[in-house]
């Protein structure tokens, strides 16, 4: 049976191009209208708001994630490297952006932990190369808590000029610099990528990649809070390897262990992983999560306070922080150039946890999002705040829960939380002067137990997939052992990597006939297959191409028992070795045999078939090399009488062979070389004298 292919119309793509590029560039303005509404959804989905069905649910949603906002976004400045008024900007500049370019209705976007933690790691390598020292930490000015007199009370200004900055500004200014600079670069990455339409890049980064990147990270977040926890001053570990030489400065230095400190950071991981526990024992009974972290926070802030821990036990506080904000400024051209290169990181992984989120809350509530215009909204996000002093942002997972818990219908939701962040950067931040750094830390390493936990699921993702779990072993080593940055292109390349493999090495197998059907399958899989007399089939569960032609002529010789090309070889010296005894005139041969039964000689015992037969089913695609793999197979059998037959290939596969001349100039013989199912090509074989 030889089916008849469609005739399919040839596309001139210059004239489609052309046609796309005349329709983009006209303006007309309903063409302006609908622009406008999609890069601002808002315009859309906020006339349509049902009060009195969201309201109540968006408001509650709101305040809580306010409440939790504030705690998370003063500890997460620790992971910055930068002052707390920062991550409050951040918190407040991204939920309002968000809510008017963002399409997901669920998703939490602002400070993130991973984020942070890559912004931190470029801050200090930066301060670390102007010149300044890491562990100044000059005890907090106190004050009113105003702009005026806290804006540089952390270090004293000093003259220095770093590519081609000129200007007097201590560590808090240059640091806030850098982060600002890197964060615009970010964004500008992320908008270039929603331009040209980039967003395949995300698909690069398999879940165990992610999971592993989350991970490794996680270890490193977890390392660089330790010093809080127990109150000492070490050196704050640069470059590679930064997790193994923070620990060996921790465990030197354990002697000058502040006691103060201690005690506050078990009681507040004592008082924090309860809470945690017991909220998720009894969520269901919870109308909304018990804000453990404000509690923690006003409560060690009063206890701080009242007792002095500060000035009689030197346990370190968060000092300082002012209200209002700060005159936006433009980052620094020359600071971006510093920092383009660890921008792209950063916005590709900003990228992916927003648009993962995004889609799998918008999967759960039966809704659609744009992927594109997410990128558009996470990088303005980024571009816009980098202006009024934030640092890079993203979709978080742990908020985005609490928010969908707790009745969340729109990004109304992200307004009212903005509205709780502008509360205490206007009138509460001063209320905060007193907070242990210690506590900050605690929230930060509690709200890393997810991420940790996967170390429990290792077990379970082995049974699943052992390819798998070893690309979340490497990518989590890599970037807790190595650097963060590193660890996510490990992880990249060493998946790229294992799909090669698989790819170079696939499985391979003869197949036998399921009794009484038409069907075949692994004889070596399953059992009571019977095997087809005279005929073998051989099935490559994968494309063919450059990378695996050598396994693939490999594994088809060892598995039906015969090199052609050592077969052909043999005839042709023993056809040699008669011609020379035909000559010197003696009619027996080198192997005692009459001229009459070298004929049998000549067929090897171990050629038990005539025809082999290709199932094609698993080839997905051929290339250059694959064809001509094909024909070489084809010809080679053919020189033995052994027919070559293939089965089940689809239309590109039947494209590639036509073009590469597999079924002859006229395609004349291909119906007699290419059938659509096995059987048929058996039924062929068994036909054959």
């Amino acid at each position: 049976l030889l089916m008849e292919r469609k005739t399919h119309v040839k596309i001139n793509r210059k004239e489609v191009m052309l046609a796309k590029l005349r329709k983009s560039c006209s303006c007309t303005p309903q063409k302006l209208k609908n622009f406008f509404m999609d890069f601002f959804p808002v315009l859309r989905w906020l006339p349509k708001y049902r009060i009195k069905e969201y309201i109540w649910g968006d408001v509650m949603s709101g305040l809580v994630i306010g409440i939790i906002l504030v705690p998370q976004a003063i500890a997460y400045s620790l992971l910055a490297g930068l002052k707390p008024i920062y991550s409050l900007y951040t918190s407040f500049f991204a939920n309002i952006i968000y809510f008017l370019m963002g399409t997901s209705r669920h998703v939490s976007v602002g400070i993130f932990s991973l984020i942070s933690l890559m912004v931190g790691q470029v801050v200090d390598r930066e301060l670390l190369l102007a010149g300044f020292d890491l562990n100044d930490d000059v005890p907090p000015a106190s004050g009113d808590g105003s702009l005026q007199n806290d804006n540089l009370s952390n270090t004293t200004a000093f003259n220095f000029t770093i590519v081609g900055i000129n200007a007097e500004c201590g560590k808090e200014c240059y640091a806030i610099g850098i982060a600002t600079a890197l964060t615009f670069m970010a964004g500008v990455y992320q908008v270039l990528m929603g331009i040209f339409r980039l967003g395949f890049v995300s698909m690069y980064l398999s879940e165990s990649v992610l999971d592993g990147f989350a991970t490794g990270a996680s270890l490193t977040i977890l390392t660089a809070q330790v010093k809080y926890l127990i109150g000492i001053k070490i050196p704050r570990s640069q470059g590679h390897g930064m997790l193994v030489i923070t620990w060996i400065n921790i465990f030197r230095n354990i002697s000058q262990a502040n006691l103060c400190d201690v005690i506050t950071s078990a009681i507040c991981i004592v008082v924090l992983v309860t809470a945690k526990e017991l909220g998720d024992r009894y969520k269901h009974k919870l109308k909304f999560p018990l804000p453990t972290e404000l509690v923690v926070i006003v409560v060690a802030t009063l206890v701080s306070h009242y007792g002095k821990l500060n000035e009689v036990y030197a346990s370190s506080v968060s000092g300082a922080i002012p209200t209002g904000f700060i005159p936006p400024k433009v980052p620094e051209f020359n600071l971006m150039l510093r920092v383009a290169l660890d921008a792209l990181p950063l916005a590709i992984v900003s990228f992916v946890f927003t648009v993962s989120l995004s889609e799998m809350f918008a999967k759960k509530y039966a809704y659609t999002i744009r992927a594109n215009q997410e990128m558009f909204a996470v990088g303005f996000c980024n571009i816009i705040p980098s202006f009024f002093h934030s640092f890079a942002t993203s979709a978080a997972l742990a908020k985005t829960l609490v928010k969908t818990s707790t009745g969340c219908q729109t990004q109304i939701s992200g307004v009212i939380s903005a509205m709780v962040v502008l509360l205490v950067l206007l009138f509460l931040a001063p209320l905060f002067y007193s907070l242990q750094k210690c506590v900050l830390a605690c929230i930060i390493i509690v709200s890393l137990r997810g991420a940790l936990r996967k170390f429990r699921d290792v077990p379970a993702r082995y049974h699943v997939n052992k390819v798998d779990t070893l690309v979340w072993v490497v990518t989590m080593s890599a970037s807790a052992l190595v650097s963060t940055e590193i660890g996510l292109l490990v992880g990249i390349v060493f998946s790229m990597l294992c799909i090669i493999a698989r790819t170079q090495r696939p499985r391979t197998a003869l197949l036998g006939q399921i009794q009484d059907t038409s069907f075949y399958e692994d004889d070596l899989e399953y059992e009571n297959l019977s095997t087809v007399p005279k005929v073998k089939i051989f099935r490559f569960e994968a494309p063919l191409y450059y990378a695996n032609r050598n396994y693939f002529l490999k594994s088809l010789y060892r598995l039906t028992n015969l090199d052609p090309n050592l077969e052909a070889a043999r005839r042709k010296k023993y056809e040699k070795k008669e011609k020379q005894h035909l000559k010197k005139g003696n009619h027996r041969t080198a192997n005692g045999l009459g001229i009459g039964e070298t004929t049998l000689q000549l067929v090897p015992k171990q050629i038990d078939f005539q025809a082999l037969v290709v199932d094609c089913s698993s080839i997905s695609f051929l290339d250059t090399t694959g064809v001509n793999t094909l024909k070489e197979i084809l010809k080679d059998y053919k020189n033995l009488n052994i027919s070559v037959l293939l089965a089940c290939c689809n239309p590109s596969v039947i494209d590639s062979l036509k073009r590469g001349g597999y079924f002859g100039k006229d395609f004349g013989c291909m119906q007699e070389m290419l059938f659509y199912s096995i059987h048929n090509a058996v039924l062929f074989a068994k036909d054959q004298k």
